[in-house]
């Protein structure tokens, strides 16, 4: 396996087009059309998803990186020292190194200062988050693929991925043990499979029992379902930081409390309720936090 096109789309000059962006952007605009049309069916209004992409778009971002740069970059000479020598370099977002999980903090810090600047329901529009997320995750996972990263150890599998030399990072730039022949496990494309399968699951939940759901479910049902998947994709990381003589880094923690946090919250919910029963509040039901 090894990518059909190099990183850059289009270079003039000192500019350059990179595919890392254009699918980012283009996976923000496919959740966003999701969500609009999720909401729509909530009878809220659509526009007020594409009014405040942009700013959920940069919130993303920037927690994205923080994340990224201050928890999950490797601890040393080409990890967190570099960054704290060279502070201009957390701004270099293109250079590589951004965090889903940041990404939700700071994506979901967007969404409730929008929300609750325009007095718009909360929940319902979280839900429709929830269900562009996964298929937008999966397209944005491509951008690995393209800039060779996002990779686990050595495998002799067959969809093994192929890395130049440039692009591996220690101890794996040691031609001599790991010769360019050395194939590696395609971490992006897992989770790419398992968005992938989330979006189909949460998408047909969502359409089989939109009357029995209440407004907060999917988001929920999201946030055990994708770190679950998480968690176990964790331990082939080879460019996170590791807790010292453990095989646990900070993302199986994270992902553990979400796991449980969401799950109770589904239980405690429905517990007193017929599951999926007719007994539910009106469809569209505003519930604003």
């Amino acid at each position: 396996m090894y990518p059909p096109v190099g990183p850059v789309l289009i270079e003039i000059g000192p500019l350059a087009l990179r595919w890392y962006g254009v699918l980012m952007v283009t996976a923000f605009i496919i959740a966003a059309v999701i969500a609009a049309r999720y909401v729509e069916r909530k009878g809220q209004s659509g526009n007020a998803v594409w009014d405040g992409l942009l700013w959920v778009m940069l919130g993303a971002i920037v927690g994205a990186r923080l994340y990224y740069v201050f928890i999950q970059s490797p601890r040393g000479p080409n990890g967190l020292e570099r960054y704290l020598a060279n502070p201009l370099e957390i701004l270099n977002v293109m250079g590589g190194g951004l965090h889903i999980f940041g990404g939700f903090i700071g994506g979901a810090i967007a969404v409730f200062l929008y929300a609750r600047r325009r007095k718009l329901p909360l929940l319902i529009y979280l839900d429709g988050a929830a269900l562009g997320m996964p298929l937008a995750q999966a397209i944005a996972r491509l951008g690995n693929f393209i800039n060779q990263e996002l990779y686990g150890p050595p495998t002799t599998l067959p969809w093994g991925l192929r890395i130049d030399p440039p692009n591996r990072i220690p101890p794996f730039d040691d031609l001599v043990r790991y010769p360019e022949s050395t194939r590696f496990h395609p971490l992006f494309l897992y989770e790419a499979i398992w968005n992938l399968v989330g979006f189909g699951l949460l998408y047909s939940l969502s359409r089989r029992f939109e009357k029995q759901l209440r407004d907060g479910d999917l988001i929920l049902m999201y946030a055990v379902w994708y770190p679950l998947g998480r968690f176990f994709l964790e331990f082939l990381r080879t460019d996170s930081w590791f807790f010292p003589g453990t095989p646990f880094n900070v993302v199986h923690g994270l992902s553990f409390m979400v796991i449980c946090a969401a799950a109770a919250a589904l239980v405690m919910r429905h517990r007193r309720r017929r599951p999926f029963g007719p007994e539910r509040g009106a469809p569209g039901r505003a519930v604003t936090q």
